[in-house]
């Protein structure tokens, strides 16, 4: 048995993403076994506060953005000049189409309905949006060969701006998705 302590916020959003920050360094100097950090940033700046915060050669930091489209037709959420910056701090960048939403968004939107990953998805945002896209974004950086499946990783979102949720997972690739485990929420927003 192991006492563990959970960062809880009061409400989701920008609002805690230096805290957020502060609880991944505090469970960080506790683990021991954790080489990988994904972050959900769209524009970069979250990942970069949370690559100036981290220091260990040993950690990977991946972010993971926006797929290009997004917001528009070929647009993309996150500057060259950011992924320039990223790079430079030894961050990897990954742009690819959501797990949970990706094309079967464009069926729903044209015919109505909903797919199977919709209730996955809202399932996950019971316990929080940022639950949700941790666990999207590792199913999409394990798809993209970017994290190791059955290794527990860090995986940190929010929702809009900033980052407001932390957890432990073990990864897997999206075939697999029944399979991911989730070990230890660090933070999460209480409502």
């Amino acid at each position: 048995m192991a006492r563990k302590f959970i960062t809880y916020f009061d409400k989701e959003g920008n609002d805690y993403t230096d805290e957020l920050i502060l609880a991944v360094k505090d469970k960080l100097d506790i683990s021991e076994n954790i080489k990988y950090i994904l972050i959900a940033s769209t524009s970069g700046e979250s990942a970069l506060k949370l690559a100036d915060a981290i220091d260990n050669d040993e950690i990977t930091i991946i972010n993971v953005s926006h797929n290009v489209g997004f917001s528009g037709d070929n647009e993309s959420d996150i500057s060259e000049d950011m992924v320039k910056k990223l790079e430079a701090e030894g961050i990897k960048t990954y742009q690819g189409l959501h797990a949970f939403s990706g094309a079967a968004r464009g069926v729903t939107n044209k015919y109505g309905g909903y797919s199977p990953l919709d209730v996955v998805a809202d399932t996950f945002r019971m316990f929080s949006h940022g639950v949700k896209v941790a666990a999207e974004i590792s199913l999409m950086a394990a798809d993209a060969g970017l994290i190791p499946v059955g290794e527990e990783i860090i995986a940190i979102g929010g929702r809009a701006h900033g980052v407001d949720t932390a957890v432990i997972l073990t990864p897997v690739n999206s075939k697999n998705l029944f399979n991911m485990k989730f070990h230890e929420i660090i933070a999460m927003p209480r409502d």
